[in-house]
Order: C-alpha cells, then sequence, then structure tokens
C-alpha cells in the first residue's frame, strides 16, 4: 500500500522540516509583538520616551557585588542614547588581580547629577574584565637556539606551564536599546521580562535596556596578565541597538555560555563568537542557508563515499597509493590541527575523517584483522592479475613523481628549519609534513 521511502529522501525531507523550524524559531526569537493602544493599562511604556538627561558611569571592583571596594574609571556626563563613541582608558589593577585574580565592570546607566549608588532608577550591569586561559605557548628558532634562555626562565618561574593564566579582557562594548518600544505584558518574552520586570517604575513604565556585548571579546583581543602589570588599556565602545538584534544576542550569548558549560574553551567559543561578530546579520542568514545545504551535500557524498566503498571488490583502475597517502595526509593534518590547538569544532570532524580514511585502506588492501586475545594478526588478501597490472602502473608514476616531490618537500623543510619558529621539534615535523600535502592534489586522480 505504501511506497518503500530511500533513505535519501528521508533526509532530505528531514533537513526541510529542519530548515523551516529553524526559520520559525529565528522569527520568534527577533519579533516582539508591540501594545497596540499606549494607554491600555496592560501597556509597558519606555522611560527613554521622556528624554531624560542620563549619565554614563564604569567602575572596577573585585567582587562583582563591589564588596571590598570600587574604583570609577570612565564616566560620560551628558550622556546621549543616539551617539555612538568610543573611549579609551587605562585601568590600574589591584595586586589581587595580577597575582591570578580576576576584576570586574560595573556600568552604570543613571539620572545625570546624581550618584548611581543613590539613584533609585539606575540601572547596571556587571561585567568579567578578566577571563583565565592556558598562554600559547612560546616559539623559537631549533637551529641558532635564539631566546631559548628567555624561554627556559620563563618556564623555571611558572612551573605549571599548563596552569591558566588571567587575561585582560581589552575591549568593554555596550548597548542601549533607543526605540521607543511599547511591551505587551501578555507579550513580554521571557528574556526580556528578566531583564525589564525588577525596573519597572509603577508597573508601567521600564527603565533603559542596557547591554554589554560579551560576543566582542575575541581571545585576538586578550593580553596576559602577569605581577609586573600595573595598568593596562580598556576601550569602552557604545552603540545604539535594535530590540530583535538585542533578543537575538541575548540567544546567542546564552548558546555560548551553554557550550562552555559544557567543556568548550575560550578559544572553541571564540570560533563561534567570530560568526556573529564579524558577519552582517543579513549576510549570516544567507551564510546559514548555505552553510545547511552544503552540510546536506556533504552528508550525501560521505553517504555515497561510504556506500562505493562498501560495495568495492576489486582495486583494478584505482591506486592504492594514492588511498594511502590519502590516509596518512589526512592522520597528518589531523596532528596538525592538534598542535595548533584548533578548536573542537574543526578537530573532531578531522579526527573522523581520519578514522573513515584508514577503513578505506583497510578494504584498498583487504586487510582482515583478526585477534588472538589482545596481540591482532593481519591477514593481507591476494591481487588478481588486473589488479596486479593497476600496480605497476601506480608504481610507475609515482617514481616519476617523486623526482621532483620528494626534493621541493626536502628543500621546505630544511628552508623552514633554518628562517622560522616552531614551538618544538614535533611542530616543525608536523608543519614540514603538511606543506607536503599539496601533493595529495596531484595524486588524487590517480
Amino acid at each position: 500500500m505504501f511506497q518503500k521511502t530511500s533513505f535519501t529522501t528521508l533526509i532530505v525531507g528531514v533537513f526541510v522540516v529542519y530548515v523551516l523550524h529553524t526559520c520559525w524559531v529565528m522569527y520568534g526569537i527577533v519579533y516582539t509583538k508591540p501594545c497596540e493602544n499606549p494607554k491600555f493599562e496592560n501597556c509597558i511604556n519606555p522611560y527613554l520616551a521622556g528624554k531624560p538627561r542620563l549619565q554614563l558611569s564604569i567602575y572596577t571592583a573585585l567582587r562583582p557585588n563591589a564588596d571590598g571596594g570600587h574604583t570609577l574609571i570612565h564616566e560620560e556626563e551628558d550622556f546621549d542614547v543616539e551617539t555612538k563613541f568610543e573611549r579609551i582608558v587605562n585601568v590600574s589593577l589591584p595586586k589581587k588581580t595580577c597575582k591570578n585574580g580576576t576584576l570586574y565592570a560595573m556600568v552604570f546607566l543613571h539620572q545625570a547629577g546624581m550618584s548611581p549608588w543613590q539613584d533609585p532608577r539606575q540601572v547596571h550591569l556587571v561585567s568579567q574584565l578578566t577571563t583565565y586561559m592556558i598562554p600559547k605557548p612560546p616559539e623559537v628558532s631549533l637551529i641558532s637556539g635564539e631566546e631559548a634562555t628567555q624561554v627556559r626562565l620563563r618556564l623555571h618561574r611558572d612551573s605549571a606551564v599548563d596552569r591558566p593564566v588571567s587575561h585582560w579582557r581589552s575591549r568593554l562594548t555596550l548597548n542601549v536599546v533607543s526605540e521607543d518600544f511599547i511591551f505587551d505584558r501578555d507579550f513580554l518574552p521571557k528574556r526580556t521580562y528578566d531583564t525589564i520586570h525588577h525596573t519597572l517604575i509603577n508597573g508601567q513604565v521600564y527603565l533603559p535596556l542596557l547591554f554589554v556585548d560579551e560576543l566582542s571579546n575575541r581571545v585576538k583581543d586578550l593580553m596576559e596578565i602577569n605581577s609586573t602589570s600595573t595598568e593596562l588599556p580598556l576601550t569602552i565602545s557604545y552603540d545604539t541597538i535594535s530590540l530583535g538584534k538585542l533578543r537575538f544576542w541575548i540567544h546567542m550569548q546564552d548558546a555560548v555560555y551553554s557550550l562552555q558549560q559544557f567543556g568548550f574553551t575560550e578559544k572553541d567559543a571564540d570560533e563561534i563568537k567570530g560568526i556573529f561578530v564579524e558577519t552582517n546579520l543579513y549576510f549570516l542568514a544567507l551564510t546559514f542557508f548555505v552553510a545547511a545545504f552544503h552540510l546536506l551535500f556533504d552528508f550525501l557524498a560521505f553517504k555515497h563515499d561510504i556506500s562505493f566503498w562498501k560495495q568495492k571488490k576489486s582495486m583494478v583502475g584505482m591506486s592504492s597509493k594514492a588511498v594511502l597517502w590519502r590516509c596518512f595526509s589526512t592522520i597528518v593534518i589531523f596532528m596538525y590541527l592538534f598542535d595548533e590547538q584548533t578548536s573542537l569544532l574543526v578537530l573532531i570532524p578531522a579526527g573522523v575523517g581520519s578514522m573513515i580514511e584508514v577503513w578505506k585502506v583497510k578494504k584498498a588492501f583487504k586487510i582482515q584483522v583478526i585477534w588472538k586475545g589482545v596481540k591482532p594478526t593481519f591477514i593481507f588478501g591476494k591481487s588478481d592479475e588486473s589488479e596486479r597490472r593497476t600496480v605497476e602502473y601506480d608504481t610507475l608514476a609515482m617514481k616519476y613523481l617523486s623526482y621532483l616531490l620528494y626534493p621541493m618537500c626536502i628543500g621546505g623543510a630544511v628552508y623552514a628549519l633554518v628562517f622560522l619558529r616552531y614551538k618544538s621539534w614535533f611542530s616543525w615535523i608536523i608543519n614540514s609534513l603538511v606543506n607536503g600535502m599539496f601533493s595529495d592534489t596531484i595524486l588524487k586522480p590517480a
């Protein structure tokens, strides 16, 4: 009665449903239903509609609740919500922060001429100005040994080289929702409600929506803090933000925070931040659809590749050496990514790809693994006459190719050893092998 549905059709159907569901979720994130009648008692009006005189004050403190004292580092006395600005201030670091401690920024938006600690209509947020991260190992010249002495002194001074060290976040990005949006109490988004319900005036007026953009804190802007650091620069940036973008940004920050709770490091989270911070939102939406279709095509290609090799019984017309070389190349690239401490978002797929290439080698060389206790025994299958002829042609092609390939690889490795810097000999070997992997594009058609 029902026709049999192919696996590919099922996957495509699931993909379409996933894309449509994602579009609906994104629409729900950025769209907020306004209150149609401003005089209705369910409406919550903006405090900024009255054009109050405001002041922006920023303090630093060792604790997020300001226990133990606070220090004023910057203030904008005539703060205009519609005017964006960027200020660079030098922040003095307390001794506890210099000794691998933390420091917080307390951002207040309050009535002009009043102390933020006494203003009942102030809004404030707390942002951490420091984060912990393992410092990047230094690179030295492996031949001349230049700076080797300084590196040894540093490692001796800090015996726990893999210990996370406090780093300074050199950027503080602030936003305020400038549009006079009137909320409907019955359709108030939960995260927005969590933000404004503590700041309601008589239950009818909400104070300005202040936002600290944590996604703008990138690893490239971090500065390592040591015992000699007494003062560090802080770039304070301000701009307006729409309500839809604010909700989207809050959602993304929560997603990044959840990933960090699951074990993602600061560097892993930075890869995700870069997608949103450095890309226009409309272009980001286009990128999502392109990436989604790319993922679908990748999966279908992966499925076809696995099916092809599962049904492959003979290597006639195919180069087994090319399969072995591709396996070797994939493993080397995986080791290179591991040595460079690449994000898990890239490292894990590379590792899976390496395992697939190892499986292909097993199929190409007809290898059977027989376990005798804990000791494996490898049995290689026999090749027929056509396969032996293919191997002869393959060997001849590799012979002529090696005349050009090997001198280039050796020459490049020697040049890198003399003129470039590396963290270790292992790093130099892996980088030299990766540079030789360009030959993979030549061998692929074989």
